[in-house]
This record gives structure tokens, sequence and C-alpha cells, in this order.
């Protein structure tokens, strides 16, 4: 391929004048756009905007709703069926939200950094798999419980309908959520809420089919873009970071050292540097050979963690409302201490003066005082109807929430303690049966723990109900008022609970925050009757009548973070480097800000050499497309296309490759602003035209069809030159903008243009810097000139095209 050869697309036979873009609308926006993603199912368009809102709009500009998430918004994307979007936050956040409503379905703090890209696939379904390991999921779902508000937790805004929509795996096909940060963390999650793997680029050994012994590593990298295969095997990773190793290697022209190659007679400003953009290919096959295995395990891992959080709601909720009543009650009686201190009772205390009230001694004058003027009626209603409120709501939520999610944790743990003695398939994916095991009896004594606690709540509030019966009686007879209507108390518990209740506060001890260091002090006796109890089976762990609720919680918490560690831990080590191409260089001291037009996608190819041997699903080509800086790599106004990486990765014959490139040069006075892959193997660009004195520029649009463009294959057989496309700058492509599907558009655009598209016809959706947003579909009836080898029917562009 000769250099001045150009790419004339071929046109659809018709009549001239056909326009192949019309434009449907431009809408007014409040805001710039700097993210938009169409819905892979529904006309939905997702945009956010500089301000850090999400906006979701239907294609007639209908608005669905708005929110702001109280973060920087960095990146996000839909899950493959459309019912959910992710969005990525400057903290290193994930956020679900549901498409309806726009409700947060689960929040992920997976990342320590900004989450820079999102990508959700879900593995494609083959006619040869059955069902044998899905089943439908009949376990309760936990109500969202009254008085705790959304801000109240990281879990949901209505927790019953959309985590049941998020968290029911069985009907949906296996996927997983890819999210890459710029430190170079990427990390996994099935069904986008169980986190299953996190790596590090910085870590991973760069490797090539060429050069099995490779120990070179990627300094600072920084993930662009990640892009997942259909079949889950691969992942495409585009970062910038600087290339370093121990490996000294000559060829030809280039010596390549620690700090790069230096081009022998080379006169450009960074060719000799390392660092630059580059390609990393990473094998994620074991999602897809333990699919089933991974899918159950994220089932039973991910309705466990919902009920960590509805168990750790309820604690602090009944934490919250039980001191809210004790400080009530102590503000109240606290008063009687300081009438008796005033009056010289030194060695006196309420429960005293309540003791000797109760059997039959005079009132004395600090009691009567409190009783009648600091207490009174309408005083002891209100600290009554606080703390037995309290203990009401307490016990509501016992039984409709606490109770019921450790009994459903029990079960879903009973599930995983099946899996995990299944060896031959989930010991590939780290479920362990001992950490199951420890896992399963924390579960146990958490729940014997809430019967326990259940059972003191249940005597405290009794005592209080009767000690204010009591001394209820107490004031009207002192003020004087007939007490027909009073209950009689019980004078036993009476005093019951001026020994145990008054001072001391048992249910607050069970709620204690396990930060300090609280203990429930266990009677002697009943201890040792536990622990001969061991002796006939059993718990083995008998200190449990001293910890409090938040102490065996937290100890649960932790035996289920260990059981899903290894899990973790073992998935992301069987994650690897199976390829690496360096891209194109760039300066040190710009990668930190390196921000090109990326796009990546997968395309059916008929190439005989493009099988997937491993599973029985189609097999698709990937395309990596990228604007070249114009200061690298001696090329100026380039694009660069790739196409094979992954089935050149996976070819048994290392000395063959199916890897090859396309470097397209932009015409003079033209340049490319933004570039998106179509999904019927079509790349469109767009194209700023320079700004003179006589023309204020404008701006076009090009549709290229990638299976008619002229690739060439790269040799990968030695490292030789890092910048591999390098070599095809001999060859490449003159872009030929008077033939092909061309609209002009008579803006100029700003810095940044956002171009997606949608199922069907294609629908482009651009950002002004005047805030109007325009819609331009692809007509597919229209039609060019068909003649290219004519001069004479080889019209101008102003001649067909409707400016």
């Amino acid at each position: 391929m000769v250099e001045d050869e150009g790419v004339e697309m071929e046109a659809e036979g018709g009549s001239q004048g056909g326009v192949p873009f019309q434009l449907q609308f431009d809408k007014p926006i409040p805001s710039q756009v700097k993210i938009a993603e169409w819905n892979p199912e529904k006309d939905l368009l997702a945009m956010v905007t500089e301000d850090n809102k999400i906006i979701l709009h239907r294609f007639n500009w209908q608005r669905l709703w708005a929110l702001f998430p109280g973060k920087g918004i960095t990146s996000l994307c839909w899950r493959p069926d459309g019912k959910a979007i992710a969005l990525g936050l400057d903290d290193g956040t994930i956020s679900l939200h549901d498409v309806e409503n726009g409700k947060l379905l689960r929040a992920v703090k997976t990342h320590s950094v900004a989450v820079i890209c999102l990508n959700w696939e879900e593995v494609a379904q083959t006619k040869e798999e059955n069902n044998l390991y899905s089943y439908e999921d009949r376990t309760m779902r936990i109500p969202r419980m009254r008085g705790l508000g959304s801000g109240d937790s990281g879990l949901t805004d209505d927790s019953e309908d959309s985590f049941q929509e998020l968290s029911n795996c069985s009907y949906q096909r296996f996927n997983v959520l890819c999210s890459g940060d710029k430190d170079g963390c990427i990390c996994f999650s099935a069904f986008g809420i169980f986190q299953m793997g996190k790596i590090n680029i910085r870590n991973l050994s760069i490797s090539t089919p060429a050069l099995d012994d490779m120990t070179d590593k990627l300094r600072n990298a920084s993930i662009q873009k990640v892009a997942l295969s259909k079949t889950l095997c691969q992942l495409i990773v585009l970062c910038s970071g600087e290339v370093v190793g121990d490996i000294i290697r000559t060829h030809d022209e280039y010596v390549f050292k620690d700090d790069g190659f230096v081009e022998v007679g080379g006169s450009g400003p960074y060719f000799g540097s390392s660092t630059g953009l580059h390609c990393m290919l990473l094998n994620t096959s074991i999602f897809l050979s333990r699919k089933n295995e991974l899918h159950q395990v994220a089932q039973q891992a991910s309705n466990i963690d919902h009920l960590i959080e509805v168990i750790r709601e309820s604690l602090s909720l009944m934490s919250k409302q039980w001191f809210s009543a004790m400080t009530s009650f102590n503000e109240k009686f606290s008063l009687l201490s300081s009438l008796i201190i005033s009056h010289g009772g030194l060695d006196w205390n309420p429960q005293d003066e309540f003791l000797s009230l109760l059997f039959g001694a005079r009132t004395s004058p600090p009691l009567h005082q409190f009783l009648v003027n600091s207490l009174g009626e309408a005083g002891l209603k209100r600290v009554s109807k606080a703390v037995c409120g309290a203990g009401k709501e307490l016990h509501v939520i016992i039984h409709e929430h606490l109770q019921p999610a450790v009994e459903t944790m029990g079960f879903r743990v009973g599930e995983l303690r099946g899996l995990s003695r299944w060896h031959s398939r989930f010991q590939n994916i780290g479920l362990d049966e001992r950490l199951i095991e420890n896992a399963t009896e924390k579960t146990g004594m958490f729940l014997v723990q809430v019967e326990r606690f259940a059972r003191v709540l249940t005597v405290v509030i009794q005592l209080f109900q009767n000690f204010f019966n009591w001394v209820s009686k107490c004031i009207k007879i002192l003020m004087p008022e007939p007490t027909d209507q009073i209950q009689q108390p019980n004078s036993e518990l009476v005093v019951l609970f001026l020994k145990y209740i008054f001072d001391q506060d048992p249910v607050g001890q069970f709620l204690e925050n396990s930060d300090g260091n609280h203990s429930i002090v266990a009677n002697p006796d009943t201890t040792k009757q536990i622990e001969e109890l061991v002796a006939f089976g059993g718990f083995s762990d008998t200190g449990f009548l001293e910890r409090t609720l938040s102490m065996e919680f937290d100890q649960l918490e932790q035996c289920f973070k260990e059981a899903f560690l290894m899990p973790f831990a073992t998935v992301s080590k069987k994650i690897y480097c199976e390829d690496f191409l360096s891209l194109f260089p760039s300066p040190a001291s710009t990668i930190s800000t390196l921000n090109v037009p990326t796009s990546i996608s997968y395309y059916k190819d008929d190439f005989d050499d493009v099988s997937n041997c491993e599973t029985s699903l189609p097999c698709l080509l990937d395309y990596i497309c990228f604007r070249i800086p114009d200061e690298s790599l001696h090329m100026a106004n380039c694009i660069g296309i790739l196409k094979g990486l992954t089935c050149n990765s996976s070819s048994t014959n290392k000395g063959s490759t199916s890897l090859a490139a396309l470097v397209l040069r932009i015409p003079e006075g033209y340049r490319c602003v933004d570039l998106s892959l179509y999904k019927e193997n079509q790349l469109i660009l767009l194209l700023s035209e320079s700004i003179s004195f006589e023309n204020l520029g404008q701006s076009w649009m090009m549709m290229l069809q990638m299976n008619s463009l002229p690739f060439v294959s790269i040799s990968r057989a030695f490292l030789g030159n890092l910048w591999n496309l390098h070599e095809l700058k001999g060859s490449a492509v003159e872009l030929n903008l008077s033939r092909g599907k061309v609209r002009c558009i008579p803006h100029m655009p700003p810095e940044v243009w956002l171009l997606f598209s949608l199922h069907g016809n294609m629908h482009w959706f651009i950002s002004w810097t005047r805030m109007k947003m325009k819609f331009l579909i692809w007509n597919e009836i229209s039609t060019f000139p068909t003649d290219r080898n004519s001069k004479q029917k080889g019209l101008r562009l102003n001649e067909w095209l409707n400016v």
C-alpha cells in the first residue's frame, strides 16, 4: 500500500443528492454534558453533566428522572439488560441505580481513587448450555425498617423491591462488572454486587505470545478504558504508563533499556521514551470456565452481604432508640440524687429512698419534692411513653428484621456449606470448607444471642412498666388523688427493678458499641452449665455470654469476610497478562493527563484462523481504535486501528499472527475530534475543519466500513520496536473525504464531543459549548455516487450533501 493511496468508501446504489445524516432536533441543556450512554435495550439516554448530575431522557426528550449523588461522577455504564445503571464516583465508590426511578440499589467502595471507566458484560447463551446449576430463589426478603432514612445507610433507598431485582440472579445470565481507576486497579464484580476479583496492572508481569519469559512491568499505570469480551475470557485494557524492566534487546535501529527505546539517529522528541499509551490483554477465562460455580457463590454471598447490612441497620437503629429513651429516663430521675444531696443525705441514694417508701416509711422531703414537683404525673407519662415505646419498637425490629435476617443468613450459609463440600468444583474458586464452617457456627451463635437479647428486653420492659405504675400510684397518693384506675403494682418486681435495672441498664449493655471494652457480666453458674454442655456437642464457644450484640456481630462479619476473601484471592491470582502492545509514546510530564479519543468493540469476522476452540460461543473479533497524538511516532493527524489482539494471543502457533493494524491519515486542514466504533463493523469519525479568515470552520461526520479497510499484519516474532505502529508509517492510508457516507455540520465543535449510538438506525448525540444538543439519525435509504472510478461522476461534496 503506497502512502498516497486513499480510502474511498463503497457507496450504495441509487440517485445522487441523498442526505446520510438527518437532523432530528436539537435541545437546550442547563449544563455541559461530559458523559453519556445509550441504554442497550431501550431508547433511553443517561447523561452526566459538569455539575455532576445524572439525567435520564427518552429519545423524544422526555425526562424520566435526575439525581445528584453528592460526589463527582467520573464514569457510567448500563447493565446488559438495561434495567440498572452503574456510576463510578471520584472517591472510588460504584453506585447502582434502578432505571425506573433512579433509586439507589447498592453503593460499594471498591476503589480508593476515582473510577475512570466501567464495562458490564454478560456471557452469551449457548444452545448446549443447560440450567443444571440454576434454581429459583424463594427465600424471604427483609422489608425496610421504619425510622431509618435513606441517608443512614449505604445500602438502598427502598431495599425490599430494589434489592430483590438487583440480587435475584436466578433469572439472569452470568454477568461481570469491570471497573478501572487511575492507580491501575481493576475490580471484577459478579452481577455488579459481589466483588470476586481485583488486580493492579502495575504488579503484573508483561507478557507477549512471542516472549514468554518477559519480566517487564508497567510503572505508574493508569487505566483509560476496559472492554470485556462477550465470552468473558479476555479483557482488553487501554492504559497509560511507563514500561520498565531488566531486559536489554537490540533490533536494527532500536535499543531498549530501562529508560526506554532509543532510536539510533532518530530526531523525534518522544520516540525514545517507553512512556505512552499501551494495550494490555488480560486472561479472564476463569469467569467462563467457572461461571456456574461463581454464579451460585455470588448469589448466596451477595444476599449474605445484604443481610449483614440489614443486621447492621437493625443494631444501629435499636441502639439509637434505646439510648434516646434511657437519656430521657436518666435526665428526670437524676434530679432525685441532686435533691437528696441538697438536703444533706450524703449516704443515701435514690434506690434507698424508693425502697423506704415501698416498705411503708414516711416520704422524705427530697423524695416528696421530686415526685410532686420535679417529676409529676405529666413527666412520668412522658418518660413511661419514651421507655415503653422504645421497648415496643425494639421488639418490632427484632421480630420483623433482625431475627428473620439472621435466620435467612443461616439458610444462605447452609447452601454455601453444601457447596464447599463439593471439592472437585468449588475448591477451584477458593470456597474453603473450614472457613464456611466457622461462619456457620458464628451465624448460629448470633441467632442465640438475638433470642437471648429478646428475652432480656421483655423482662426489662415488664419491670419498667411495673415500676412506673407504682410511682404513678405514689404520686396520686401524695397529690392526693384517687388511685382506683391504676393497676396494682407488684412489690417484688419493684425491688428487682431497683436492684438490677435502675442504674445498670442490661439492655444498653447488649447494645453497646464494640469500640470500647464493654462486656456483659455473666452469672458464674450459667457459665459453668454452658461449659458442661460443650461435652455433649454443639457450639464450642463458651464466651458468648460476656459479648454484646455488636461484638458478636463484628465476629460474624469478620468470619464472612475471611470466607469470601478466599474466592476473591483465588480468582484474582488466576487473572494474568496474556499479551501486551504499546500503541504510541507520550512525554512523561503529560502522561497523567493523557486523554485521547479511544473506542473498543467486538465484531463478527469470517477469518478461518479466528475460532473459539474453548467454547461453542460465536467468535467475535476485537477492534481497537484511537487517535495518535501529533507528536508521537513522527505521525501527524493520524488514527490507529488494531484488530485481532485477542485472537492473536490465543493462537497455538506463536510464529503466526492474526494481529493486523491500520494507520489512517486525516487530510490536511482537518482534525479528528472524536471517534466511535458502531455495531455493524463501522467506524464513525468526527472531524473539525481548520479555521481561516475566509472559513470560520465547520465539522464533518463520516462513516467507514471496517471490513473494507486495507489492514496490514503486524509481526510479533520478537520485541524489536516497542512502538509497533511505527512500522506502518510508510503504509499509512489517506482518508478521502470526497467519497463515503459523510455529513457536513456547519459549526465548529468544542474540544470535547460526545458521540454515541442507539439500536436500529444510528442516533448521534453532540454536546455544544452553547449548551445545545443535536440528535442526528443515519438515513439507511440515502444514496451516494456509485462510480468512484469516473472523475466526471466524482461530484464535489457540496453538490450531493445537504449542508
